[in-house]
């Protein structure tokens, strides 16, 4: 039996705006798996994964990251990437607790991958591994360089601007319900803001330039029909990382999201297998 728990987190360690978790909690844990969404997401989207780990024995906890979901905050904004990593932090701190000795893993979707990657980079804690779903080191579609001096400008001279992603359903999932849900969802929105833009193109060379730090056991899946993250990149990554347990798992023919497409459920027992195999 799965109990599960939702709510704000109005408590936190480090000041910022409160943040919104749920947790679905398997009835004999083994493990605690935190999660992070991608960009203009949200914990929601991921019950079905939550529920499928927890049959397994893996408790997960996920939050909505500041300005996305039902968590506080200027939609999609952030003064500073670093803000993103105190949002894990507070991850981390409700994994740890919840966990009470038990192993601890990390799973980022996207460009909460980003922040997952640079949260176990800058502090790995007791972290057993760490899992990205189609992480995002970089952008698929090329931005002209006049574009991306223009983001620069606008991030300095009014942060708050905003452009439409042009992204729908049918651009992150092949699954054509999960589709359509993704552009209903109202929780959901369609704009990139100029200081997030800049704030996470420097962190992602800083995260790619850091990978040889991370030793701990790492897993990647990505789509090879993924519109949204560069697939490269993330391959940069996984290259450079330092340790000598890593996982390369290619999905041929999927999207943005393995774990919305049609398969999902496959890439969920390959992610489930693979952490309580390093329990």
């Amino acid at each position: 039996m799965i109990e599960h728990r939702e709510g704000p987190l109005t408590v936190r360690a480090v000041p910022g705006p409160a943040l919104y978790f749920r947790i679905a909690e398997a009835e004999k844990p083994r493990a605690v798996l935190g999660l992070l969404h991608g960009y203009a997401d949200h914990s929601g989207r991921y019950a079905h994964v939550m529920d499928d780990f927890a049959e397994r024995g893996i408790t997960t906890i996920a939050i909505d990251l500041r300005g996305h979901g039902r968590s506080l905050g200027d939609r999609g904004y952030c003064d500073k990437f670093e803000e993103f990593l105190d949002d894990a932090a507070e991850l981390a701190a409700l994994t740890t607790k919840q966990a009470a000795g038990l192993p601890q893993f990390m799973l980022g979707h996207s460009f909460g991958g980003l922040v997952s990657a640079a949260s176990a980079l800058e502090t790995p804690r007791s972290l057993r591994g760490v899992l990205l779903s189609s992480p995002y080191f970089g952008l698929a579609l090329k931005v002209p360089k006049v574009k991306i001096l223009a983001g620069q400008l606008a991030s300095r001279i009014y942060p708050h601007f905003a452009i439409p992603s042009g992204l729908t359903g049918a651009d992150v999932t092949r699954h054509a319900e999960r589709a359509a849900a993704y552009d209903a969802d109202p929780l959901g929105f369609n704009i990139a803001k100029a200081r997030w833009f800049t704030e996470t193109l420097v962190a992602q060379e800083r995260t790619i330039a850091q990978a040889p730090r991370l030793k701990l056991p790492l897993y990647v899946s990505f789509g090879t029909v993924d519109k949204v993250a560069q697939i490269t990149d993330a391959k940069r990554f996984f290259n450079a990382a330092g340790g000598s347990d890593k996982t390369w798992d290619e999905r041929k023919g999927a999207y943005h999201e393995p774990l919305s497409d049609p398969d999902w459920a496959d890439v969920a027992d390959v992610m489930a297998k693979w952490i309580l195999a390093r329990v």
